[in-house]
């Protein structure tokens, strides 16, 4: 990783789009059920919404190929405007996730998530679609999913928590907003080079292209 400086792994579903909020629409439309009838403060395997075995993979399938979920999600609150300052102060941003769930819509997924990518003005340099995550290497990682964030914390990989309903037993660090996360990984590349240079307030020039576009 010496060539790329600083590495940040981030994840997209409940990191930088809002997953559940996107995928209950699609589960309410699916079941012909009220959207509300659906808590969002819920399980990591949804079973508040009575899903039983098998029950994500069909939904989660109709999701992607059916209602386009995986290209029309809204961003989470403040994540590309933090992102770019973090990439302006010389971090690589890798997008890491599984988004390949099921046979047959690979196309789809990988199709919709870059166009999701640019639609949110997400920078990045390297975007990997893989399910396990110690796989690939970065020297900080923000996650959501509890078993993601275990297994990369088993390997000796530092990983910050982001704040879901689902994952609030997982212990520090943990940041419950994009505002708090961008304050972690700027602490965490602080102490990698000894020195940050943070844009000056009112002068912000990617954020800045970014509401021109």
């Amino acid at each position: 990783m010496s060539e790329q400086g600083f590495v940040l792994g981030v994840d997209l579903d409940g990191v930088c789009a809002q997953h559940t909020l996107a995928f209950r629409n699609v589960v309410a439309a699916e079941k012909r059920v009220p959207v509300e009838s659906l808590p969002l403060d819920c399980s990591w395997g949804f079973e508040e919404w009575g899903f039983a075995d098998g029950d994500f993979e069909e939904y989660h399938r109709l999701a992607v190929t059916k209602h386009r979920m995986l290209a029309e999600m809204a961003a989470m609150p403040g994540a590309a405007k933090a992102l770019w300052r973090l990439s302006e102060a010389g971090v690589w941003i890798r997008i890491i996730t599984h988004r390949l769930y099921t046979n047959w819509d690979h196309a789809i997924a990988a199709g919709d998530t870059a166009e999701w990518l640019d639609k949110a003005k997400i920078p990045y340099r390297d975007l990997c679609f893989v399910g396990g995550k110690t796989a690939v290497d970065a020297h900080l990682y923000i996650e959501d999913a509890p078993h993601n964030v275990e297994a990369l914390r088993a390997e000796g990989r530092t990983v910050i928590v982001f704040d879901q309903p689902y994952n609030r037993e997982l212990d520090s660090p943990r940041a419950t907003s994009w505002e708090e996360a961008e304050t972690l990984v700027f602490e965490a590349l602080a102490a990698h080079t000894g020195a940050v240079q943070h844009q000056l307030p009112g002068f912000d020039p990617s954020t800045d292209r970014l509401d021109r576009r």
